[in-house]
């Protein structure tokens, strides 16, 4: 549902320093003060937050507005504001994240230290749905954007092409956001059909080509070959289909990855889309008018990634990689010789370019719309755009409110913000769907040894969390250890682990003690009638060679059944898990890590490099003490 937050509000940085050196010696309190309002929260209540950008009519943010100034509407009912905060952007060189004490060796964590109180922003290059060309005016613009701009707030880079990289992690340091952008990323899919740009695909001109030839087609003989032309249009149009499918597929994943990512930062996150396109036009009304399942797969997982990025307060911004967009239907670059045998298929080729441009157009508004941020279409100037995206993101206003409404039966709520004063533009989301945070997750666990696969349905958030070189998912704060087991090779697996079905890989193998200790109050623990507490858990260690082929895997799943006493011995050190995976001696390898809350659907994942702990010193016998306690502090 939107961004809600359930029972204490103590600020999530500052609770998972405490889970992850150890300092977390007692529950939450009862109740918190959050933000700068002194209300005081009971456990149980359930916020909806919204964050709004308010500007004036030269588009600067406006500052100073208390929270009489707001009126909020859900479904037009108005609603009692809980919780008001203003966010002004930091002075350039004053936001630095706090670094994490250096952990000792074999230890690690998915947690990403940011700035208290300062939005983030994250660029994502598509060159999934991006033509070459317009990539490299791309990154031209981001250059410029960072040799003008001065150090402020905290930018990461990701890229994507059939797969999400995180090219840069978070850092104000222009010399190392530039270096991540010369890597030399830039690739052209074998899935960006001519859509995108207008026009017959090159592989329809060609076999047009090729099979006039064959047959000396002439004026008179083409209009005996409509057949044989109306076959080559269906296996273009077919293949077109398929490869937009599955270039949406890809891209929703990706965001949804990068959402699941950022979901354990405090705090307002902007998420700028570069991108030429969104492959397919997924609005409800026009999945309706299409064929087969994919299309509705497609927006209920966008339903499902617009409420990751509302629930981590991350707003889009996609932005047109191309500019502004003239159609190349006819010109140089395109084959002419399908429109001299075919008259008609100009115009259509036309139609289909601004019915396409329309379409993407639409869904990338709808993205921005739903999560508060803003599209930026035929626009040019890319540096500005940046700009201007991270000048007012980090400016705004954060709402909460606990609905009027008290059934959350998953019905889409419409949110309507309003001002006393006059001329001034509002930007937030428009909504949310309102899910029992509470309520079993939807689906089930899935199949998440098929890492390396796009799945018909909607995305099993641990088939995303678990792809090698994926980045770490923060739903869920963990700490974990990796250490050799000992020093002697194994002819065979340690228990319970599989051999993947495509791995080659034979013994010798040396086995790993993955310890992994888990932020309790990110868990779904239900109190039931007899007070024991109750969850549902799965925890995966994947182990990936050094081409991303998915070697090895351990999985387990837990019902929890924790007595109150042992409750509270976990809320007050984490809740501890202990398995052993077999890595080949041979060879470059990498451990993933993964947890997956099956009751909230929230996902945890760590990757290791084996090279880092390989040649660490084996635990002892008193070391490996099994699942309690075996973190030490």
């Amino acid at each position: 549902m939107g961004t809600t937050q359930t029972g204490n509000l103590m600020p999530r940085m500052f609770l998972s320093l405490l889970l992850l050196f150890g300092l977390c010696h007692r529950a939450y309190s009862q109740t918190v003060a959050p933000g700068s309002s002194g209300l005081t929260l009971h456990e149980g209540t359930k916020l909806v937050v919204v964050d709004v950008v308010v500007t004036d009519r030269s588009n600067q943010p406006v500052h100073g507005l208390g929270v009489s100034d707001f009126t909020l509407l859900e479904n037009n009912d108005r609603q009692r504001i809980r919780n008001f905060e203003e966010h002004r952007g930091a002075a350039a060189g004053s936001v630095e994240a706090k670094a994490l004490p250096p952990m000792p060796p074999g230890y690690f964590s998915n947690y990403t230290p940011v700035p208290a109180g300062s939005a983030v922003n994250v660029l994502l290059l598509d060159t999934l749905n991006t033509p070459v060309t317009d990539q490299i005016y791309l990154k031209d613009q981001i250059r410029k954007f960072l040799k003008e701009a001065t150090p402020g707030a905290p930018i990461a880079i990701f890229g994507l092409t059939t797969h999400l990289t995180l090219l840069q992690s978070f850092t104000a340091d222009p010399e190392l956001l530039r270096a991540a952008i010369n890597k030399k990323n830039s690739s052209f899919s074998v899935l960006l059909a001519n859509s995108v740009t207008g026009g017959p695909t090159e592989k329809f001109s060609d076999d047009y080509a090729e099979f006039a030839a064959s047959t000396a087609m002439g004026p008179s003989a083409a209009s005996d070959s409509s057949h044989t032309m109306m076959t080559l249009r269906g296996g273009e149009t077919q293949t077109d289909s398929n490869q937009l499918v599955l270039r949406a597929k890809y891209t929703l994943d990706a965001i949804n990855q990068i959402a699941r990512y950022l979901a354990g930062m405090p705090g307002r996150k902007n998420l700028m889309w570069f991108s030429g396109a969104f492959p397919i036009d997924i609005l409800a009304d026009s999945a309706k008018t299409n064929e087969g399942g994919e299309f509705e797969s497609l927006e209920s997982e966008f339903r499902d990634t617009t409420n990751l990025l509302t629930r981590g307060q991350v707003a889009m911004y996609p932005i047109d990689a191309r500019g502004g967009v003239v159609s190349t239907v006819g010109d140089v670059s395109q084959s002419g010789a399908v429109y001299d045998a075919e008259p008609t298929r100009f115009a259509q080729d036309q139609l289909k370019f601004h019915q396409s441009l329309a379409s993407d157009n639409a869904t990338m508004r709808r993205m921005a719309l739903e999560t508060g941020g803003k599209a930026f279409l035929a626009e040019n100037n890319l540096a500005g755009a940046v700009k201007q995206v991270v000048d007012l993101g980090s400016n705004y206003y954060t709402l909460a409110y606990s609905p009027s409404n008290p059934h959350w039966n998953g019905d889409y709520r419409k949110l309507q913000v309003n001002l006393e004063r006059q001329g001034l533009t509002l930007a937030y989301r428009r909504g949310y769907y309102a899910d029992d945070p509470d309520a079993p997750a939807r689906g089930g666990r899935g199949n998440t040894a098929a890492a390396q696969t796009v799945p018909v349905g909607p995305s099993d958030p641990m088939r995303l969390a678990m792809m090698r070189g994926a980045p770490d998912s923060s739903q869920i704060a963990l700490k974990i250890r990796v250490l050799p087991v000992s020093d002697k090779p194994e002819g065979k697996l340690a228990k319970g682990n599989t051999l993947s079905s495509v791995s080659r890989t034979k013994g010798p193998y040396r086995d790993y003690s993955v310890d992994l200790a888990a932020n309790p109050h990110e868990v779904q623990l239900m109190k039931g009638a007899d007070g024991n507490y109750r969850g549902y858990l799965q925890f995966v260690t994947y182990v990936y060679d050094q081409d991303g082929r998915l070697v090895n895997r351990v999985e387990d799943v837990m019902r929890a059944n924790f007595t109150p006493a042992l409750y509270a011995h976990v809320i007050a050190t984490g809740l501890p898990f202990h398995q052993e995976v077999s890595v080949p001696m041979k060879g470059e390898y990498y451990v993933r890590v993964g947890m997956h809350d099956l009751g909230s659907n929230r996902v945890g994942a760590v990757e290791v490099p084996v090279s880092t702990v390989k040649d660490l010193a084996p635990l002892t016998a008193s070391a490996r003490v099994g699942d309690a306690g075996m973190l030490p502090k």
